[in-house]
This record gives structure tokens, sequence and C-alpha cells, in this order.
């Protein structure tokens, strides 16, 4: 008979207070628990309470967490009640101060897999010890070296795969005993962390070239042989890896990266959503990307595709998008591009003051952007000057300041609205308030990746599909920009995190539905809706 500690112990079976007479008497928890016998209900209830009297921010963030790790069904149940409130802390924004933090307020490692560049021969126990004999169907795998806005935390990223995770459960209904957080730690170029005695990671400069690819190799090969139906989710990874890791395994297994996919799909969708209200086409926009690293490089190639799939020829596709980074506009000649950035660059001879366009003001004026997407790490970038400048050549301005957390966002959306009079169509990656002007109240879309990646990620292995192609992207991403109202003033250009259960499904349904109708999916899943339904995994004791 398992032992009363373990089962109190173990946050995938454990009800504390709920467990009934008859289970503790079966379970051997007789004396273990006080008398009363709780209903889920009433221990979200009293859990809530709680939860109501922890300062703002990490505090609760830090309650929560004491949840998760105690009590799986209880935590999911109860941010199911309060998912608008709960996300920006269990996730973005406040996540990014936990990570900060991480060493310093380590309590348990949350079933997370630790993996060392030090150690490549020991990745598959790891992996095996992690899972503990879990059926393991989703992982998400960070080596932190680009975490949000932020940058290298090395081991701290744990929590960044922990709380992608827990919006997967959250949002989609994977089973959480089905899911594992693993951190590639291949030390960190962090020299706040590397001096900091608390640290708990592996204390030297990040390893690079063939070592470090040998530990992703590992572990992704190690991951297939133990978990063979188990996609592969890769966060937050640096410049340089993330999508040469992608293209590595992309067309061979079930492997997503939510910086380069992720936020392509969230910024096509939600540019589809403008174009739905605008009533505009998408082969008539001028796309400027503000931020040409994995992330911005990821929306140009999914706006630039879109274009191409709606009749633009590809050479003409690609005269309507400039990149902007620190040396300014990125042209030809400019020097260190990566592959992703030289299919997008423009020709000096294109302009007659080349040499002046190393800022975003003066790019704007001269190329006079429809559509211009933040995903800089430059608070404040998108000024007034710029923003009205780009305002007065066109009617319906699309902007979305994407960076996070809050401290990096390109402009505030009120302001936003207030230099344009009410004409901007913006979305955020970052939760925010309703804007009141001029007597119309305008809600503002998140342009997070939490609005996509956990439909995506649940289609594929509902389906079980064998890869995660662009079909299934470009899929996920119409579903999610055709389910905003056209027609009110001042609607959102995105979905609210309210409906994120149900338009989550939504997305998951057409996933699973594109792997089907190209023959990816796994023998005998003929029904998308079918299929999603079978693997969704509810809170309830």
């Amino acid at each position: 008979m398992t032992k009363a500690i373990d089962i109190l112990n173990n946050p995938y079976i454990n009800k504390g207070t709920g467990f009934t007479l008859a289970e503790r008497q079966r379970l051997g928890l007789i004396g273990s628990l006080p008398a009363k016998v709780q209903t889920l209900q009433e221990q979200a209830d009293q859990t809530y309470a709680q939860f109501k009297t922890k300062p703002a921010g990490l505090p609760q963030r830090q309650f929560l967490m004491e949840i998760f790790n105690t009590n799986r069904t209880l935590f999911f149940y109860l941010m199911g009640q309060h998912i608008v409130e709960f996300m920006p802390i269990v996730y973005d924004p406040v996540i990014a101060e936990s990570i900060e933090n991480y060493s310093q307020i380590f309590v348990q490692p949350q079933q997370a897999a630790f993996l060392s560049v030090d150690h490549p021969d020991q990745v598959k126990t790891s992996l095996q010890n992690a899972a503990d004999g879990r059926d393991i169907r989703l992982i998400v795998v960070t080596d932190a070296e680009g975490i949000l806005g932020i940058g290298d935390w090395g081991v701290n990223g744990t929590d960044i795969a922990v709380g992608k995770l827990m919006v997967y459960t959250a949002a989609a209904g994977i089973d959480p005993a089905q899911v594992l957080a693993v951190s590639l730690d291949a030390g960190t170029n962090n020299q706040q962390l590397l001096d900091d005695p608390t640290y708990l990671g592996e204390r030297h400069r990040r390893v690079t070239g063939d070592k470090y690819y040998q530990l992703v190799d590992a572990f992704v090969q190690a991951s297939r042989s133990l978990f063979p139906q188990a996609l592969l989710h890769f966060e937050d990874f640096g410049r340089d890896n993330a999508t040469v890791i992608l293209n590595k395994y992309k067309d061979d297994m079930p492997v997503f990266n939510d910086d380069v996919q992720g936020t392509g799909i969230i910024a096509l969708a939600g540019v589809l959503g403008a174009l739905n209200i605008s009533k505009e086409k998408i082969a008539d926009q001028k796309f400027l990307t503000f931020g040409a690293g994995t992330a911005g490089m990821g929306i140009a190639k999914m706006l630039y595709d879109e274009m191409v799939r709606q009749g633009v020829a590809p050479a003409e596709a690609k005269k309507h998008f400039y990149l902007v980074d620190v040396q300014g506009l990125l042209f030809d000649d400019t020097e260190g591009l990566t592959p992703e950035q030289k299919q997008f660059t423009r020709s000096r001879s294109e302009f007659t003051n080349a040499d002046e366009l190393t800022d975003l003001l003066s790019v704007v004026k001269a190329v006079h952007p429809t559509v211009m997407i933040g995903t800089s790490k430059q608070a404040g970038a998108f000024t007034e000057d710029v923003v009205k400048e780009m305002a007065a050549h066109t009617d319906r301005p699309i902007i979305f300041p994407i960076s996070n957390p809050t401290k990096l966002i390109e402009a505030m959306p009120a302001d936003l609205i207030k230099w344009t009079d009410g004409r901007v169509l913006t979305a955020t990656g970052i939760p925010v308030d309703n804007v009141e002007y001029k007597g119309t109240t305008y809600t503002i879309g998140q342009a997070n990746n939490a609005l996509v990646y956990p439909g995506v990620g649940f289609g594929e292995i509902a389906a079980g599909a064998k890869v995660v192609n662009d079909q299934m992207l470009v899929a996920a991403a119409h579903a999610l920009g055709g389910i905003v109202d056209p027609d009110q003033p001042g609607a959102a250009v995105l979905p609210p995190v309210a409906k994120l259960e149900e338009f989550t499904t939504t997305v998951a349904e057409v996933v699973a539905q594109s792997a089907i109708d190209q023959g990816l999916a796994a023998d005998g899943i003929t029904d998308a809706k079918k299929a999603v339904a079978k693997l969704k995994w509810t809170p309830h004791y």
C-alpha cells in the first residue's frame, strides 16, 4: 500500500481535505488529515480568500505555486474560475520577476528535468527520473538564453517552461500529469548570476558550438525514445540557435518553437483581425518590423507567406517588408545579418537618403508603413512623433507593441489611441485594460502567444500528428483572426483572454483537422472534434 505521506506529497493525485472518508480508509489516510471533508469548490473558495490577502505580484504567484506544488487539480480548478486575474500572475508579466529570483526563492523542482551540458551521459536518466513513469505527451524545453525581454537567465529559466505548461493545461486541457518541463543548462553569460552565491545552475559561461548542439540532440533523441508520442516545444532559445534547432528537427518529428512560430501566428492572427475591421487586404499593406530578432523574423515570415498564399508574387511580396533593428533599416550590405534577415533586407539604391535611415522615425518617414510591429524590447520606442507620422499616411494604422514584460513595451494603447484620434488598430503583448476615448470603449487585444500555442500543441497531440507544419499554423491564425467582431466600435483585433478555453478548443480542432486533411494524423484519427474532446482533461475529484 502507498504510504499516506507519498499520496499527500504527490500533486497529481493529492486531494488534501477533499479525500472522502471511504478514500481515507482505503488509502491509509485515516488520521493524516483534519476531520472535515471539503468539496473542491469549498477548497477553491478558501484558497482564493487566502490569495486575496497576499500582496500583488510575486507574493501572489508564490502562494499560487504552493497550491500547484501540492494539488494540481485544485490549482487548475481555481485558475479556471479566475483565468483573467491569474494569467498575468502565473505567466507574463509576473513570471519575469519570478525568473529573476528563481534561485533565491527555490522551494522544489516542480517535476522538471534538469539536463547539464557538463553531463550529457546523464540526459536519458535525468528525463526518466523526472517523468517517474508518467505518460509524457508534451515537453516544454528551454535553455533560457533569450527569456522574454530580460535575456539570459540560465537555470532560472526553468520557470518559463513550468509557466508555459500551466497555460497549456488551463487553456487547452492537457493532463498536467502528462507534461514535462525541461531545463537545458548550458551555463550562462549573465554575470549577475555567475557572481551570485545562491545561483543554482552550472557556474560557467554559456557553452556554444558542437558541445552545445550535442546536448540538444541528446535531449531530442532521448525524448523520442522515452516518450514517442510527445510534442517537443522549444522556448526562449537564443537568436543564433532557435531557428537552427527548429529547422533541424521540424520535418522529422513534432516540434514547435513558440518564439519563432507562436509569435508569428499571433501577429498574423492580429493582422487578419485588424483587416477584418478595416475592410482592407493584406496585399495592400506595408509592414515594418521593429526588432529583427527571433520573434520579429518569425512574424515577418508568417506575414510574407500569407501574402503569397493570397496571390501576391513572392518577389513582389518581399517589397512590402522593412526590418528595423539597432542599426536602423537593414540593408543587403548590413553586417552580421542572420539567414532569416537576409530574406527581407532592402537595397540602398531604393532610397535617396539611405545613410540617414538609422532610427525609427526616419524609416517611418521614408517608407510610410501601414502595419508596425514592435518586438524590440525598447521601452517607449513608438513615440508620438513616430505614430503621428505613420498615421498621417494610412486611414487605420495597425500598431502592435508586443515586447514584454510591461517595462519593455514600445507604447501603451491609450497613447496610440490618443495620438491617432481613435483610428489605430492595436494589440499588445501584455494584458491591458479597456481604453475610453471620446465616448468609445476600446478593447485591447492581447497579442500574447498564450492565445495560440496551447491550441496548436493540443491539436497536434490530439491528432497524433507526425509533424507541426505551416498549414497547421496558418489554420490556427485564421481561426483566431476570424473570431473578432469587425462591426463593434472599439472592437479588439484578437479575442479576449476571458474566452481562452473556448477559442483554444477551436484552434485545437482546426489544427487537428489540418493534420487529418494532410494525412499526417495517427492511424484511426478521423474526427478532429472527437479527438480533441477525448484528450481534454478537466479538474475534478
